[in-house]
């Protein structure tokens, strides 16, 4: 808008734009070129400097007369920095007439470290000829500082990352102690019986609550027992030693199977009732063998376990049903079912934690489930319990991480004619 006559133009106006803009040009070049906020110096083709700005100049302390002609751009440069030169700056520019970006350090004159980032070119003349090189520099103080910074940070990151990992080794083996300690360390020999046990755990940073144990009762009997306790950590490893230890001497006392699940499930309430309920599933059973020694009976209860199977020696798989058992430690009056069959030359009972049966298997994760285990386990029908035990630890690392829970394996057998019983395991 045009101003209107004997009216001074306003200072937000373009007559004030064009005040600033006027100020401006009166800057020279050289007076750009020396107060620059970035270094400049033209050197010779051997490195000598011939020119240099004042920002550099106050940059490094020193003065015009004791930089341009007797000093060389290497000698402002650190001594890695002049090794980094010889080798790699100077070789790249003279082939590729320019580089850019390069990070060194300066020497300052009070003898300090100034870290820089590098720009050459060079200049040629209207022969081709190479005639001087001209070079930026830019503070690189702030990004030095800040890659200092980061660098410490990432050292620090590793550091805590490696004691994090030795911490988690050191965990995971007191914790594979404590758990080998809620184990029997092998299982006892039964004459005329085969017995194999294996516990699998899912993870080494968690404590699992899976129990097995085969123990001698008096006068040729046996008890056996394998069972789940709810949850995982320190609380479920002590409902575990406790479970252990009161089936053991349950069962001294008294070896009716519906009997000792009774004497568990009094414990547990009472332990357990004041705000912090524990329960467990467990099957409890004994085993008795008949005259000849051949062939055993078995006598078993289950408080809301997974069924047992029976392996026959004629090929046949099937549940050993116990219905009706519920949770152990839930309800003050629960009834236990008890269960009884025999074990032939040939014949094996397998017992198992729901680890095995809750296993997610294909793409949509379905529940392995305890048809899928009843088939796999026929295929090893009239086998030793040690080639049923080995096949189902291939099939427990073959879930990877479709297996969640911990699971324990007891397979008892009779060994059919002609097969040695293997040692105990």
């Amino acid at each position: 808008m045009m101003c209107g006559t004997g009216h001074e133009p306003e200072p937000g106006g373009a007559g004030g734009t064009d005040a600033v803009f006027a100020a401006l040009l009166e800057d020279s070049a050289e007076e750009l070129y020396e107060t620059a906020p970035c270094g400049y110096l033209s050197t010779l083709m051997d490195g000598t400097i011939a020119k240099v700005n004042a920002t550099l100049l106050g940059w490094l302390g020193l003065t015009r007369d004791e930089v341009v002609g007797r000093m060389r751009f290497a000698d402002l440069l650190t001594v890695g920095g002049r090794l980094y030169h010889e080798t790699h700056f100077a070789p790249l520019l003279r082939m590729q007439g320019s580089v850019g970006g390069i990070a060194l350090e300066l020497r300052t004159g009070e003898g300090g470290r100034l870290p820089v980032l590098v720009s050459s070119a060079v200049k040629r003349g209207g022969d081709g000829e190479p005639l001087l090189i001209r070079t930026t520099v830019f503070d690189a103080r702030d990004r030095h500082a800040y890659e200092q910074e980061l660098l410490r940070r990432r050292q620090e990151a590793e550091q805590a990352r490696r004691q994090a990992e030795t911490d988690r080794g050191r965990l995971q083996e007191a914790l594979a102690v404590l758990q080998r300690s809620l184990l029997p360390a092998a299982l006892p020999t039964v004459p005329g019986l085969e017995a194999v046990a294996h516990y699998h755990t899912a993870s080494p940073d968690q404590l699992g609550g899976d129990f097995y144990d085969l123990f001698p009762l008096g006068g040729g009997r046996w008890a056996f027992f394998l069972g789940d306790v709810c949850g995982k950590g320190p609380k479920a490893a002590a409902v575990t030693s406790l479970t252990r230890y009161t089936l053991h001497a349950a069962a001294l006392h008294d070896p009716d199977p519906v009997a000792v699940l009774t004497t568990l499930n009094t414990v547990l309430l009472e332990r357990y009732s004041a705000g912090d309920p524990r329960f467990c599933t467990a099957v409890v059973g004994t085993l008795e063998a008949e005259p000849g020694g051949d062939r055993f009976t078995v006598r078993l209860a289950s408080g809301g376990h997974p069924p047992a199977l029976v392996l026959r020696a004629n090929g046949d798989c099937d549940f050993l049903p116990t219905p009706g058992g519920v949770l152990v430690g839930v309800l003050p009056d629960p009834t236990f079912t008890p269960a009884a069959t025999t074990l032939s030359p040939g014949d094996a009972l397998l017992l198992y934690t729901d680890g095995l049966t809750e296993a997610r298997i294909g793409p949509e994760r379905a529940l392995y489930g305890e048809e899928a285990l009843q088939e796999f386990a026929a295929g090893y029908a009239g086998a030793s319990p040690r080639a049923l035990v080995e096949a189902l630890t291939g099939l427990l690392d073959g879930f990877g991480d479709g297996l969640d829970d911990d699971t324990a394996l007891l397979a008892l057998g009779v060994p059919a004619p002609g097969a040695a019983a293997d040692g105990p395991r």
